[in-house]
């Protein structure tokens, strides 16, 4: 089910209005609504508008992780991570290392089994 909020946004896209910001608010109501696949598009499409918006990269590392996607979320991350210190923004930085590290061990643990 498409949330009204989902739905108004949509009505954004494609308009003079389509960019960085509404695909980043469109993939974070999408992974709100369990629609990490819809999310994942979304997000995807925020950083190739902007690539140094360090939150994008950080919703698509979520989405990607909830898509079954361990490699491309510790990829977006590390992406993420190198913006957010770009920008000298430490605490998106250290949020996505978190995430990073959990996602490694992850992929290791699998690795050894």
């Amino acid at each position: 089910m498409t949330s009204a909020v989902i739905a108004n946004l949509q009505k954004l896209v494609g308009t003079p209005r389509d960019g960085a910001l509404l695909r980043f608010s469109l993939g974070n109501e999408y992974l709100k609504a369990g629609d990490a696949d819809n999310a994942r598009l979304q997000l995807a499409e925020a950083v190739a508008r902007d690539p140094a918006y360090s939150a994008a990269w950080k919703l698509l590392g979520k989405a990607l992780a909830e898509t079954g996607q361990p490699q491309a979320a510790l990829d977006a991350y590390r992406q993420g991570i190198s913006v957010a210190e770009k920008k000298g923004d430490k605490q998106a930085a250290k949020e996505m290392a978190v995430f990073a590290r959990r996602i490694l061990k992850q992929l290791e643990s699998g690795r050894a089994s």
